[in-house]
């Protein structure tokens, strides 16, 4: 197993239990809800982050629309005593998602060479596609992951 191999399996290993958690946010947003649920008011969070207290709504309205930054969120996570987590979680295992990209490449490769053989009349039986699709799945995973985004 080679050293990118290694690392993917560790970071699989920290993503997979995040895949199982709905982690919708509010539909006010995850600012003003930890606010109102700990009590504290627009004024007193604006006093904790060193701000003027119209600067509260627009934070909050910011993150509801997604424009708001990773630091403005952490430096008020911090200010209401939270720790603001951020991570983008694969809908899928890593493993899964290359194996379905080479998958993907294999395919369209043997569609073509498939086409030009039955063309001349020269075409492979359902098992040998299966088995050259194989073949070359295993030669995309093996090596470099990235030469399998290379292609669109």
């Amino acid at each position: 197993m080679d050293q990118t191999e290694l690392a993917r399996k560790h970071l699989e290993r920290k993503l997979s239990p995040l895949r199982s958690i709905p982690l919708a946010p509010p539909a006010r947003g995850w600012l003003r809800a930890i606010r109102e649920a700990l009590g504290l008011t627009g004024a007193q969070l604006a006093a904790r982050l060193g701000v003027v207290p119209s600067r509260i709504p627009a934070l909050e309205k910011a993150e509801v629309n997604g424009s708001t930054t990773l630091k403005t969120m952490r430096e008020a996570a911090e200010a209401m005593g939270c720790t603001f987590v951020y991570a983008i979680v694969p809908t899928k295992p890593l493993d899964e998602m290359l194996r379905a990209r080479a998958v993907a490449l294999a395919d369209a490769e043997l569609a073509r060479v498939h086409h030009t053989m039955r063309l001349e009349d020269q075409a492979l039986d359902a098992r040998d596609l299966a088995s050259a699709r194989e073949r070359l799945v295993a030669s995309y995973l093996s090596g470099n992951p990235r030469r399998l985004w290379d292609k669109a």
